[in-house]
């Protein structure tokens, strides 16, 4: 990229070799021509003009009603950057359908329900040794396959593409569930989940990948956490489905396996009428069809213009800095290049921490706790099936929580909260199984670990494994997140049988709150916050040496919330660790939100406005009103036949300028009023 590139810090004032925009500090004649030189190499001329726009709104995203000259944005560009500010979630229809089929990929039902009754029929003694670890391998056998698939994502995505890969994963998943409900040994029923298991791995690397490359940033958390609220869902089908087929007799736990291939069916068929990923696309050097993709997946052609040469920029950048390599070479760079060695720290630890905070023990086993509990079979469904509930219900505040509040956020508050409910449960097994509120405080406080579990660690793992990665090495370094999680996910299905003989109970569910502790100290240092960023401005964030991260959250963060929070001290705010080139150090969605929101409230609640300005200045409005001066704020004299006697000028409210640098005054009152009296927050 011709120009210039700036360099950034953080807080502790050293230099990064990163920049946070790619286009900074370019000048517009240069950034102009790469734009043309761009087209031109890949065969979009006819869009030229549209993408000369677009790189401009790139550059400089928080002042793009500013742009004048040929390129300056018409009415209906300006509103469409508006509005995937002020209404983020008005998006294309193209992009919701690819949602929906996202989401169609993790509704799965488990084996719960199946585990009190496959056993008998095979023969297995749950409290032998043998018998208790062979349930723990088949209840695990799709989590051991999922480690093995998920290292296939790479090249499946490499040849097939985002929705090929989908495919082929959607139709293991579909068979071999038909497989589970006709097996005749535990052998065969072992195989059958493997394979369940390969298609499971390959679909958990890509889908949460797809939807974050398809996804606005402002939307990105919310749309890719959808992998929870239909994990969730499914489980909760799951449920359902163990308590609609519970009295069928022998055959019921071939219902509750074989339910599974219900939402496989219309995946298979309707993956191929979402787009493909546009990030795939220029990946493989497709630019025509990444931007016919991405005129499908935005609401408006200058969204697409921006987004298809911002992408590229980056990508640029990227290959500079990383190169290109071969699958091998890729995933040894995930541990050897530092920018890539903290992404690959910071997912593997939120993948971990899923299995550590002990969900799945309650997804795999809790039928088999209540009933250890005193239950009776119908009831230990039915409290199943309350737990399930809980599970998806409390997903939903994520799809607000998880771009608004953070995803660091939310992990640091809900991990605490898990560990003391996890030995609560504990706790209550105590009680004597003869009284009632043995299995009601148990039953209680499972409950309660389900409504910290689903807005928290359930939705973050996923998501943000799927941003943290550059898009040269995103496949692979998905592919090690998910099979650390899934890997130790059969780890606690394999071993909670054990655990439960050999630890009883309360020595099981104390491990897993110990085991929440723990990762609550991993995430405060190891994981930095991720949200409302771009895909292609987190390579700032992750060039933040881990030392000084690890440095800041103990000797600055910890700090300062025990004194605001712990002490009840009011002072200054918490210096952030990350400086971006906004003022006001929020993030550039933030920006635009402020930005726009203030107008919008002007020009709606004060409907007659005047303007001044200094006579150096010239006015910029939108296209409208170019070259017009007016006097310095307080000038008494007139300056045109329109111009009152204190040298106002009357404007229309659509010709309202960007606020920073504006005074305005209502024509009630001779007072001008600064812009900040009028901020609506």
């Amino acid at each position: 990229m011709p120009g210039s590139k700036p360099s950034v810090t953080h807080v502790d004032g050293s230099s990064l070799d990163r920049i946070q925009n790619p286009l900074a500090g370019i000048s517009k004649t240069l950034l102009l021509q790469d734009v043309e030189d761009f087209a031109t190499k890949h065969g979009l001329t006819d869009a030229l003009p549209l993408l000369r726009k677009g790189a401009l709104v790139a550059q400089d995203p928080n002042s793009y009603d500013e742009i004048g000259g040929a390129e300056a944005l018409d009415d209906s560009e300006v509103d469409a950057l508006r509005d995937e500010v002020l209404h983020k979630w008005k998006q294309s229809s193209f992009l919701y359908i690819t949602v929906v089929m996202k989401m169609l990929t993790h509704l799965r039902t488990g084996s719960n329900g199946a585990n009190l009754s496959f056993p008998d029929y095979f023969h297995l003694d749950k409290d032998t040794t043998r018998g208790a670890f062979l349930i723990g391998l088949i209840n695990a056998a799709p989590y051991l396959g999922s480690a093995l698939g998920c290292w296939f994502s790479d090249p499946l995505n490499s040849f097939l593409g985002r929705r090929g890969t989908i495919f082929i994963s959607a139709n293991f998943c579909l068979w071999s569930v038909f497989g589970s409900a006709w097996t005749q040994t535990w052998q065969q029923l072992l195989i059958c989940r493997i394979l369940l298991g390969i298609g499971m791995g390959a679909k958990a690397s890509t889908v949460p990948i797809y939807a974050a490359e398809n996804s606005p940033a402002s939307i990105r958390g919310a749309l890719v956490m959808s992998w929870q609220l239909c994990t969730a869902f499914g489980i909760f089908l799951g449920f359902c489905a163990n308590l609609a087929v519970a009295n069928t007799g022998p055959i019921s736990w071939r219902l509750q396996l074989g339910s599974a291939f219900i939402p496989a069916v219309p995946l298979v068929f309707g993956v191929y009428f979402c787009p493909e990923s546009p990030r795939w696309y220029m990946k493989k050097g497709q630019y025509g069809k990444a931007y016919e993709s991405l005129l499908r997946l935005r609401n408006h052609p200058i969204q697409a213009a921006r987004d298809i040469y911002y992408i590229h920029s980056q990508l640029e950048l990227e290959a500079e800095i990383l190169g290109t390599n071969t699958y091998k070479t890729r995933f040894i760079e995930l541990f050897t290049i530092p920018r890539l060695r903290r992404a690959t720290v910071a997912a593997t630890t939120v993948m971990l921490a899923q299995q550590m905070c002990g969900i799945n023990v309650m997804a795999f086993y809790s039928s088999t706790v209540f009933v250890r509990a005193g239950a009776s079979r119908i009831t230990a469904l039915w409290a199943s099936f309350g737990f399930g509930l809980i599970n998806f219900v409390f997903a939903f505040p994520a799809i607000w929580t998880i771009d608004t509040f953070g995803r660091r956020a939310l992990l640091l508050f809900t991990f605490p909260n898990m560990a003391w409910s996890m030995l609560a449960v504990g706790l209550c097994s105590l009680i004597s199984s003869a009284e009632k509120a043995h299995l009601a405080l148990m039953a209680f406080f499972i409950y309660l670990f389900a409504a910290f579990y689903s807005p928290g660690e359930g939705p973050v793992p996923f998501t943000y494994s799927a941003e943290v990665f550059p898009l040269s090495h995103r496949e692979v370094g998905m592919g090690w997140a998910v099979a650390m999680n899934l890997f130790f996910a059969a780890w606690v299905g394999i071993a909670l049988p054990w655990m439960l003989n050999a630890m009883g109970t309360m020595g099981a569910f104390g491990f897993y709150a110990a085991m929440n502790v723990l990762a609550l100290c991993m995430i405060f240092l190891w994981v930095p916050e991720t949200k409302q960023r771009t895909l292609e401005e987190l390579d700032y964030i992750f060039a933040v040496p881990t030392r000084i991260h690890i440095r800041y959250q103990l000797k600055t963060a910890l700090p300062w919330w025990i004194k605001r929070y712990v002490l009840m001290r009011k002072g200054p705010g918490l210096e952030p660790l990350y400086h971006f080139d906004s003022p006001s150090g929020r993030t550039g969605v933030d920006q635009i939100y402020i930005h726009d929101r203030i107008r919008e409230r002007h020009t709606s609640e004060i409907p007659n406005l005047y303007f001044l300005k200094p006579l150096s200045i010239a006015l910029s409005m939108e296209g409208r009103g170019r070259g017009r001066k007016v006097p310095r704020t307080g000038s008494r004299q007139p300056y045109n036949p329109g111009a009152d006697s204190f040298g106002r000028v009357r404007l229309d409210p659509k010709e309202v300028c960007p606020i920073s640098t504006f005074t305005y005054v209502s024509d009630s009152a001779a007072t001008c009023y600064p812009v900040k009296k009028f901020d609506p927050f």
